[in-house]
Protein backbone atom coordinates (compact mmCIF):
# COMPACT_ATOMS: atom_id res chain seq x y z
CA UNK A 1 0.00 0.00 0.00
CA UNK A 2 2.85 2.42 0.77
CA UNK A 3 4.30 1.97 -2.73
CA UNK A 4 0.88 2.58 -4.27
CA UNK A 5 0.41 5.79 -2.27
CA UNK A 6 3.91 6.95 -3.19
CA UNK A 7 2.97 6.82 -6.89
CA UNK A 8 0.04 9.21 -6.42
CA UNK A 9 1.18 12.63 -7.78
CA UNK A 10 -0.09 14.59 -4.78
CA UNK A 11 1.97 12.41 -2.43
CA UNK A 12 5.12 11.99 -4.54
CA UNK A 13 8.34 12.95 -2.78
CA UNK A 14 6.96 12.52 0.73
CA UNK A 15 9.26 10.83 3.26
CA UNK A 16 8.59 7.24 4.22
CA UNK A 17 7.19 8.23 7.62
CA UNK A 18 4.44 10.34 6.04
CA UNK A 19 3.68 7.61 3.51
CA UNK A 20 3.34 5.12 6.38
CA UNK A 21 1.01 7.54 8.16
CA UNK A 22 -1.15 7.83 5.04
CA UNK A 23 -1.21 4.05 4.64
CA UNK A 24 -2.43 3.84 8.21
CA UNK A 25 -5.61 5.83 7.52
CA UNK A 26 -6.48 4.86 3.91
CA UNK A 27 -9.47 2.63 3.20
CA UNK A 28 -9.46 0.75 -0.16
CA UNK A 29 -12.89 0.76 -1.83
CA UNK A 30 -14.11 -1.27 -4.81
CA UNK A 31 -16.97 -0.11 -7.01
CA UNK A 32 -18.90 -1.72 -9.83
CA UNK A 33 -19.47 -0.04 -13.19
CA UNK A 34 -22.06 2.78 -13.06
CA UNK A 35 -22.05 2.78 -9.25
CA UNK A 36 -22.63 6.06 -7.42
CA UNK A 37 -19.75 6.93 -5.09
CA UNK A 38 -21.41 10.01 -3.63
CA UNK A 39 -24.30 12.30 -4.52
CA UNK A 40 -24.60 16.06 -4.55
CA UNK A 41 -25.39 17.23 -1.02
CA UNK A 42 -23.90 14.21 0.74
CA UNK A 43 -21.73 14.96 3.74
CA UNK A 44 -18.07 15.12 2.65
CA UNK A 45 -16.74 12.37 4.89
CA UNK A 46 -13.43 12.17 3.00
CA UNK A 47 -11.81 12.29 -0.41
CA UNK A 48 -10.84 9.63 -2.93
CA UNK A 49 -7.95 8.83 -5.23
CA UNK A 50 -8.57 6.60 -8.25
CA UNK A 51 -6.33 3.52 -8.12
CA UNK A 52 -7.77 1.88 -11.24
CA UNK A 53 -10.76 2.58 -13.44
CA UNK A 54 -12.43 5.92 -14.17
CA UNK A 55 -14.88 8.18 -12.36
CA UNK A 56 -17.05 10.97 -13.75
CA UNK A 57 -18.03 14.03 -11.74
CA UNK A 58 -21.27 15.60 -12.90
CA UNK A 59 -24.18 17.89 -12.06
CA UNK A 60 -27.86 17.38 -12.84
CA UNK A 61 -30.13 20.19 -13.99
CA UNK A 62 -33.67 20.57 -12.70
CA UNK A 63 -34.84 18.70 -15.82
CA UNK A 64 -32.43 15.85 -15.12
CA UNK A 65 -29.91 16.79 -17.83
CA UNK A 66 -26.40 15.62 -17.00
CA UNK A 67 -23.42 17.95 -17.32
CA UNK A 68 -20.10 16.16 -16.86
CA UNK A 69 -17.56 18.38 -15.12
CA UNK A 70 -14.56 16.08 -15.20
CA UNK A 71 -13.46 12.50 -15.71
CA UNK A 72 -10.75 11.18 -13.41
CA UNK A 73 -8.42 8.26 -13.99
CA UNK A 74 -5.69 6.45 -12.02
CA UNK A 75 -3.68 8.63 -9.65
CA UNK A 76 -6.17 11.50 -9.65
CA UNK A 77 -7.97 12.69 -6.50
CA UNK A 78 -11.61 13.77 -6.34
CA UNK A 79 -13.95 15.05 -3.67
CA UNK A 80 -11.12 16.80 -1.86
CA UNK A 81 -12.31 20.43 -1.95
CA UNK A 82 -15.39 20.06 0.31
CA UNK A 83 -13.33 17.96 2.69
CA UNK A 84 -11.10 20.94 3.43
CA UNK A 85 -13.89 23.51 3.22
CA UNK A 86 -16.04 21.55 5.64
CA UNK A 87 -18.96 21.54 3.21
CA UNK A 88 -20.98 18.89 1.38
CA UNK A 89 -20.12 17.33 -1.95
CA UNK A 90 -21.23 19.82 -4.65
CA UNK A 91 -21.73 17.24 -7.43
CA UNK A 92 -22.24 13.55 -8.16
CA UNK A 93 -19.46 10.98 -8.58
CA UNK A 94 -20.14 7.79 -10.54
CA UNK A 95 -17.89 5.09 -11.95
CA UNK A 96 -17.57 4.66 -15.71
CA UNK A 97 -16.16 1.15 -15.28
CA UNK A 98 -15.19 -1.20 -12.49
CA UNK A 99 -13.09 1.01 -10.22
CA UNK A 100 -10.82 0.68 -7.23
CA UNK A 101 -10.34 3.83 -5.16
CA UNK A 102 -8.41 4.82 -2.06
CA UNK A 103 -10.59 6.62 0.48
CA UNK A 104 -8.99 9.06 2.93
CA UNK A 105 -11.37 9.85 5.84
CA UNK A 106 -11.63 13.58 6.52
CA UNK A 107 -11.12 13.50 10.30
CA UNK A 108 -8.02 11.29 10.12
CA UNK A 109 -6.53 13.21 7.20
CA UNK A 110 -7.03 16.63 8.82
CA UNK A 111 -5.37 15.35 11.99
CA UNK A 112 -2.46 14.04 9.92
CA UNK A 113 -2.01 17.41 8.18
CA UNK A 114 -1.96 19.17 11.53
CA UNK A 115 0.96 16.96 12.50
CA UNK A 116 2.64 17.05 9.07
CA UNK A 117 2.03 20.47 7.42
CA UNK A 118 4.12 19.59 4.33
CA UNK A 119 1.23 17.37 3.23
CA UNK A 120 -0.89 20.49 2.84
CA UNK A 121 1.60 22.03 0.40
CA UNK A 122 1.28 19.08 -1.96
CA UNK A 123 -2.50 19.26 -1.71
CA UNK A 124 -2.40 22.99 -2.46
CA UNK A 125 -0.51 22.36 -5.69
CA UNK A 126 -3.13 19.82 -6.83
CA UNK A 127 -6.03 22.11 -5.88
CA UNK A 128 -4.44 25.00 -7.78
CA UNK A 129 -4.20 22.85 -10.91
CA UNK A 130 -7.83 21.75 -10.45
CA UNK A 131 -8.93 25.38 -10.16
CA UNK A 132 -7.18 26.22 -13.43
CA UNK A 133 -8.86 23.26 -15.15
CA UNK A 134 -12.31 24.33 -14.00
CA UNK A 135 -11.61 27.92 -15.06
CA UNK A 136 -10.89 26.62 -18.56
CA UNK A 137 -14.05 24.50 -18.46
CA UNK A 138 -16.24 27.47 -17.53
CA UNK A 139 -14.58 29.58 -20.22
CA UNK A 140 -15.15 26.89 -22.84
CA UNK A 141 -18.80 26.32 -21.91
CA UNK A 142 -19.73 29.99 -21.65
CA UNK A 143 -17.60 31.77 -24.25
CA UNK A 144 -16.86 29.26 -27.02
CA UNK A 145 -19.08 27.64 -29.58
CA UNK A 146 -19.20 23.83 -29.58
CA UNK A 147 -16.57 23.44 -32.37
CA UNK A 148 -14.14 25.53 -30.33
CA UNK A 149 -14.85 23.48 -27.22
CA UNK A 150 -14.15 20.24 -29.11
CA UNK A 151 -10.94 21.63 -30.60
CA UNK A 152 -9.78 22.77 -27.17
CA UNK A 153 -10.55 19.34 -25.70
CA UNK A 154 -8.58 17.51 -28.39
CA UNK A 155 -5.62 19.83 -27.83
CA UNK A 156 -5.95 19.23 -24.08
CA UNK A 157 -5.76 15.46 -24.66
CA UNK A 158 -2.71 15.97 -26.85
CA UNK A 159 -0.95 18.09 -24.21
CA UNK A 160 -1.64 15.46 -21.57
CA UNK A 161 -0.03 12.85 -23.83
CA UNK A 162 3.27 14.61 -24.61
CA UNK A 163 1.90 16.60 -27.56
CA UNK A 164 1.17 13.48 -29.59
CA UNK A 165 -1.07 13.78 -32.65
CA UNK A 166 -2.47 10.26 -32.14
CA UNK A 167 -5.23 10.33 -29.55
CA UNK A 168 -7.71 7.81 -28.19
CA UNK A 169 -10.96 8.92 -26.59
CA UNK A 170 -11.35 7.27 -23.20
CA UNK A 171 -15.06 8.08 -22.98
CA UNK A 172 -18.07 7.30 -25.14
CA UNK A 173 -19.14 10.02 -27.55
CA UNK A 174 -22.32 10.54 -25.55
CA UNK A 175 -20.25 11.26 -22.45
CA UNK A 176 -17.92 13.51 -24.45
CA UNK A 177 -20.94 15.45 -25.69
CA UNK A 178 -22.06 15.97 -22.08
CA UNK A 179 -18.56 17.07 -21.09
CA UNK A 180 -18.64 19.67 -23.90
CA UNK A 181 -22.12 20.86 -23.04
CA UNK A 182 -23.84 19.61 -26.19
CA UNK A 183 -25.78 16.59 -27.50
CA UNK A 184 -24.40 13.52 -29.35
CA UNK A 185 -26.01 14.49 -32.67
CA UNK A 186 -24.34 17.90 -32.66
CA UNK A 187 -21.01 16.38 -31.69
CA UNK A 188 -21.23 13.89 -34.59
CA UNK A 189 -21.93 16.71 -37.07
CA UNK A 190 -18.98 18.74 -35.82
CA UNK A 191 -16.65 15.75 -35.96
CA UNK A 192 -17.75 15.19 -39.56
CA UNK A 193 -16.95 18.82 -40.39
CA UNK A 194 -13.52 18.59 -38.76
CA UNK A 195 -12.86 15.48 -40.86
CA UNK A 196 -14.07 17.10 -44.09
CA UNK A 197 -11.79 20.08 -43.50
CA UNK A 198 -8.89 17.69 -42.88
CA UNK A 199 -8.25 18.91 -39.36
CA UNK A 200 -8.51 15.38 -37.95
CA UNK A 201 -8.93 11.74 -38.90
CA UNK A 202 -11.29 9.51 -36.92
CA UNK A 203 -11.26 5.72 -36.67
CA UNK A 204 -13.62 4.63 -33.91
CA UNK A 205 -12.24 6.00 -30.63
CA UNK A 206 -8.90 6.83 -32.29
CA UNK A 207 -8.36 10.41 -33.49
CA UNK A 208 -5.34 11.73 -35.37
CA UNK A 209 -4.65 15.46 -35.46
CA UNK A 210 -3.80 16.48 -39.04
CA UNK A 211 -3.75 20.26 -38.67
CA UNK A 212 -2.73 21.37 -35.17
CA UNK A 213 -2.63 25.05 -36.10
CA UNK A 214 -6.13 24.79 -37.53
CA UNK A 215 -7.40 23.27 -34.28
CA UNK A 216 -5.66 25.97 -32.27
CA UNK A 217 -7.29 28.69 -34.37
CA UNK A 218 -10.69 27.03 -33.91
CA UNK A 219 -10.14 26.72 -30.16
CA UNK A 220 -9.34 30.43 -29.99
CA UNK A 221 -12.66 31.38 -31.50
CA UNK A 222 -12.27 30.64 -35.18
CA UNK A 223 -15.12 29.40 -37.33
CA UNK A 224 -15.61 26.13 -39.17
Amino acid sequence: MIEQIARIPMFQGLPQKQLRDLAGIVVPRNFKRAETIFSEGDEAAGFFVVASGRVKIFKLSGEGKEQILHIFGPGEPFGEVPVFAGTRYPAYAETLEETRALFFPRTSFIALIQREPSLALNMLAVLSLRLRQFTHLIENLSLKEVPGRLAAYLLYLSENNSQTDDLELDVAKGQLASLLGTIPETLSRILARLISQELIQVNGPKIKILDRQGLEDLAEGGKL
